[in-house]
């Protein structure tokens, strides 16, 4: 399937006529219908209800639109932030981040990126640890923070710094009315986590220090974001981990408890590309590590 594929498909969608939608796209009639034909083959469905004098789309030629339409938009904006980008002469400097980094000193680095270099411009990109290294050799990023640590030659990575774990509870529950708790107390709590996927991810670190601890975890749901993971703490289904620096996060319905156990953290980590040297790659990673260094001793 190519894209004119999708352009065609969404004239013929939105004029419900073929007559009209070649028109629009000034071509023939005859290849257009073949088109559409070469379309359906393709996807293994039928888009167009062609029963009646009038064009109709089916339930899955609804959907096929709606979500072409969405691509198309996306792409279009590549393109025309592209030619920006290109005409402005900036250079492009992507940076992944896991979601929960960001309410550490995540922000503050992207602030200081943004308003420090007029000739460069910051691209962000929502991805997990493993999504980052796959774009840190693609190409699409810079520079990646995460949270688990990967064995990869072409990237290298450091730890910027350590953030204890705390454990989420409902409020009102006796165990938030605790000056702390230990791994042992919540191994035997039924225990919410995330991310579900992909894989691996901080749900194989958490559940990793609970093995080296010598306990196993009784989950009984697996949430893909942390603020699904916190609403289902907050609905009474079971405790989390999270980073110290999510209690940010001030949810009324979530209480967070010290956890007393050695060795129960989360690094942040730094990863990029083993073969980059440029001079700003480098400024950033001592930006970060500043910025990281004083979350720390707060």
């Amino acid at each position: 399937m190519e894209l004119r594929h999708l352009r065609y498909f969404q004239a013929v969608a939105q004029e419900l006529n073929i007559t009209r939608a070649a028109e629009r796209l000034h071509m023939a009639q005859p290849p257009l219908s073949r088109q559409m034909r070469q379309l359906e083959d393709e996807l293994g469905v039928t888009l167009f209800d062609r029963s009646q004098r009038a064009l109709r789309l089916t339930e899955a030629g609804r959907f096929f639109l709606e979500h072409s339409l969405q691509l198309t938009a996306r792409l279009d904006e590549l393109v025309a932030g592209t030619r920006r980008l290109g005409e402005s002469g900036q250079r492009w400097f992507g940076v992944g981040f896991v979601p929960s980094t960001l309410y550490g000193f995540v922000p503050d680095l992207i602030r200081e990126l943004r308003q420090g270099q007029d000739d460069v411009q910051v691209g962000l990109a929502e991805m997990t640890t493993m999504q980052q290294v796959q774009a840190l050799k693609d190409g699409r990023i810079d520079i990646g923070v995460g949270r688990i640590v990967i064995q990869d030659a072409a990237v290298a990575q450091r730890i910027v710094m350590t953030e204890p774990l705390v454990v989420a509870v409902p409020v009102g529950s006796p165990l938030a009315a605790q000056p702390h708790l230990t791994a042992v107390q919540v191994a035997a709590e039924p225990f919410i986590l995330y991310p579900a996927r992909p894989r691996p991810s901080y749900a194989d670190h958490v559940a990793g220090l609970f093995r080296a601890a010598g306990h196993g975890l009784d989950v009984v749901h697996e949430a893909n974001e942390l603020q699904t993971a916190l609403g289902l703490v907050a609905a009474g289904l079971g405790l989390t981990l999270v980073p110290a620096s999510a209690q940010r996060l001030h949810r009324a319905d979530v209480a967070y408890v010290p956890l007393d156990a050695p060795g129960f953290v989360s690094p942040v980590i730094l990863s990029h590309r083993r073969d980059d040297g440029s001079s700003f790659l480098a400024q950033t990673i001592e930006i970060a590590m500043a910025l990281a260094a004083a979350r720390e001793r707060e």
